[in-house]
């Protein structure tokens, strides 16, 4: 069964067409109307090897955050669609990343509960602006809001960093690289990886 999903969401504020393959190997086509942004997106697609497509637009003339935080919550609600029961997979992964200077790990757990915590950014990451349009305080949110909408519990730490465009960066691939092992099909799982029964 295939483990994809595509979404539409449209507000008066943005508009985000996404579409979203588990089994791919990290293919992307990224526009967000946020050029740090499509970085970031594309960071992710590619080190958590999931095929991602993102065509968004928005009230950027006004602030990236409208449009960052729905294409958040877009990526969120495909991967949670597209795991469907979770039946066989991993369901637990951390991983360490290093960006020069900088290094983020990330620990998540597929749980169906949503939790973030988001820890070690420096004094000051969150008013920075990075690229010209993404401030750092957006990371955090994005993260919030991907665990959030896609029901899982993430814990994010940045270990060290200096440069604001490393720290993001680092902490985008963490996540990328946790989700890429969480996600993955373990042939030692056989059903849901729950003492419940359910996730």
């Amino acid at each position: 069964m295939a483990r994809t999903a595509t979404i539409v969401r449209e507000t008066s504020e943005s508009k985000v067409e996404l579409s979203l393959n588990l089994d791919g190997t990290g293919k992307t086509d990224i526009d967000t109307s946020v050029p740090f942004y499509n970085h970031m997106m594309t960071a992710l697609g590619k080190h958590s090897l999931i095929d991602l497509k993102i065509k968004a637009t928005g009230d950027t003339d006004i602030d990236a955050h409208h449009t960052v935080e729905d294409i958040a919550i877009v990526f969120g609600e495909a991967l949670k669609q597209a795991l469907g029961d979770k039946r066989g997979i991993r369901r637990f992964a951390d991983a360490t990343v290093p960006l020069d200077e900088a290094l983020a790990k990330a620990v998540v757990d597929i749980s169906g509960r949503p939790y973030c915590v988001c820890t070690g950014e420096p004094e000051g990451f969150e008013y920075c602006m990075i690229g010209g349009h993404f401030t750092g305080s957006l990371v955090r949110h994005v993260m919030e809001s991907i665990a959030m909408h896609a029901g899982i519990c993430l814990h994010l730490h940045v270990i060290s960093g200096r440069d604001p465009h490393h720290i993001a960066e680092a902490e985008f691939k963490a996540l990328a690289r946790a989700l890429r092992f969480a996600i993955e099909p373990d042939p030692c799982v056989d059903g849901i990886p729950s003492t419940k029964g359910a996730l």
